[in-house]
């Protein structure tokens, strides 16, 4: 009794002592750009392809990691994201007299950096921490990101019991619309459950029966692809194969995709993949000239304006795919080319997009060197290309939606007698109020979130085709829409249609030709059921449609004709 009393006794002396309970022994994780103001959003993007992956010896403080690869794409989402908060700052309609600042982090393409990031934005970084800090509200109210689904999986499960909120503008896997996994998840962007479904409506739509399947091998692909089969067995679509890719296999793996699309019969590939794993297989599909086959793409590659304008993949011309509904954002293209390495001396990441922009480096000095004065409005890439904004639209609706809970829950504390003066909201009053949130955007887009924190479910169906100049295009050529009755969420303009080999054939895809009249089915042993021959009726019996799985005998009296066709 004494000793335990001895314990609580020094515990207490300790505290009151000194305030410094404990000190970071590791890193601490960082912003790559950062403004903070009364309300913090933090986000998270991969802005670099990479980490590099070091061994460590233990002896010492392991380094901060190293990310390489600058991902211009993931670089423009984080000004997207940007452009959006000041775009709310200025605005004296939504959150007036409250300023939004930001901490965005990167997460290199690794789901552990992810979570680190996660963390970070719940606690702060800075290296001591004090006794008051566990009492302290988090670093941030809410959190956009990931762009991909699994490190949105870790993130979302790291971050949930803390009742955070986050909210992806891409990842798209229909496991996260699981709320007892996820409670605090939300999306701008749809989930692949509606997408899965779509394209099995797509390709029953068209009449092929017989598809090759490629997919990424992580959460986003196989996800995906098992939603497919299950919508495409009710379809009556038979899959010949079904291949896994990940960026980061070895060169053999690619090369035995590439041999079994090649020996495939399937005329139609399913590619369910994400950017990144795609393009290491149509690298090796063009070097050993593939062609003449029909990609269906699925949401994260079908508008890839670098992938589609790569000459060497012009096998994907005609390609077909669903498209997260495209949008336009006023002042996004000014906000984006006015970005300049010299307003900010010391970030290291402007200096490095620079860099990459413009091929140069501030090593360098005369030729081959950056300066800081060249102008990204004359420059034509990924980054300064705004007819294309589909993915950052969602980033800055994302954005939308946390500041116009912020707004609703301002609002009501205003009117509660309840609610001290100047009481800011925690991120469990943002989790509750969202889960309610209905804006319009300038769009005219309605957002708001169902049971599961996904959205309405709206794509375009694009056609890749080749326009009068020679430059390629996404040609808009159908909608889908989940809120309308599942007989008209498929519109398809076929006429204009594109398909592979710039052909205005709608291409065939089937195991087996249909058996005419007078034959009926029978399923080839070990094999799907779109595989069959055509076994000729036997005398005295007929089969008088196409595709029957029977002959039946004719009346007493009567006999089957020699075409067997009728009685």
């Amino acid at each position: 009794m004494s000793l335990l009393l001895l314990l609580v006794v020094v515990h207490g002396v300790f505290v009151s002592a000194s305030a410094q309970v404990c000190s970071l022994i590791g890193q601490p994780a960082l912003p790559v750009l950062s403004s903070e103001r009364d309300i913090n959003i933090g986000a998270i993007f991969s802005i670099h392809r990479s980490a590099l992956l070091k061994m460590h010896p233990f002896t010492s403080k392991p380094e901060p990691t190293t990310c390489v690869r600058l991902n211009l794409r993931e670089f423009k989402f984080a000004q997207t994201f940007i452009f959006a908060i000041e775009e709310i700052n200025n605005s004296t309609q939504l959150l007036p007299g409250v300023s939004l600042g930001y901490k965005i982090y990167d997460a290199c393409s690794s789901i552990a950096l992810a979570i680190k990031s996660g963390m970070a934005l719940i606690n702060g970084y800075e290296e001591i921490l004090s006794d008051i800090a566990c009492s302290r509200s988090p670093a941030v109210q809410a959190i956009v990101g990931e762009s991909s689904s699994s490190p949105t999986i870790g993130l979302a499960t790291v971050v949930g019991p803390f009742n955070i909120p986050v909210v992806s503008h891409l990842a798209t896997c229909a496991c996260l619309s699981n709320r007892k996994r996820y409670p605090s998840f939300f999306r701008t962007v749809p989930s692949d459950y509606y997408q899965s479904r779509a394209l099995a409506q797509l390709i029953k739509n068209f009449g092929w029966t017989w598809v090759g399947l490629v997919r990424s091998r992580n959460d986003y692909g196989n996800n995906g692809i098992a939603a497919f089969e299950e919508a495409a067995k009710q379809e009556g679509i038979c899959i010949e194969y079904s291949e896994t890719i990940l960026r980061t296999d070895p060169q053999e793996q690619f090369l035995k995709t590439m041999e079994v699309i090649k020996k495939g019969t399937a005329r139609v590939v399913v590619a369910f993949i994400s950017l990144g794993d795609f393009v290491p297989l149509v690298k090796v599909i063009a070097e050993h000239n593939i062609t003449g086959l029909q990609w269906i793409g699925s949401e994260s590659w079908i508008t890839s304006r670098n992938l589609a304008e790569t000459k060497e993949y012009s096998f994907l011309s005609g390609s077909v795919g669903f498209a997260v509904v495209n949008a336009k954002l006023l002042g996004l293209h000014e906000f984006l080319v006015n970005v300049n390495p010299n307003e900010e001396i010391k970030n290291e990441l402007l200096k490095e997009f620079w860099e990459t922009a413009f091929q140069c480096s501030f090593r360098t000095s005369g030729s081959g060197g950056c300066t800081g004065s060249e102008k990204l409005a004359e420059l034509q890439n990924e980054y300064t290309d705004v007819s294309e904004l589909r993915i950052e639209h969602k980033v800055y609706t994302a954005v939308y939606a946390v500041a116009n809970t912020l707004h609703n829950i301002l609002k009501d504390f205003k009117s509660s007698t309840n609610s001290s003066k100047g009481e800011l909201p925690t991120p469990k009053h943002i989790l509750q109020y969202m889960k309610d949130v209905s804006f319009t955007m300038k769009t005219g887009e309605n957002i708001l979130f169902d049971a599961s924190g996904d959205p309405v479910a709206r794509y375009d169906l694009v056609n890749w085709q080749t326009a009068e100049d020679g430059s390629l295009q996404f040609k808009h050529v159908g909608v889908y829409d989940s809120s309308l009755p599942s007989e008209e969420s498929l519109q398809v303009n076929q006429e204009q249609m594109i398909w592979t080999g710039k052909s205005r054939q709608l291409p065939v895809s089937v195991c087996s030709e249909s058996c005419p009249p007078g034959t009926r089915k029978a399923v080839q042993k070990k094999r799907p059921v779109c595989c069959y021959d055509c076994i000729p009726c036997a005398e005295g019996e007929i089969s008088n449609s196409t595709d029957s799985s029977d002959c039946f005998p004719c009346e007493l009296e009567y006999w089957s004709n020699e075409s067997r066709e009728s009685c």
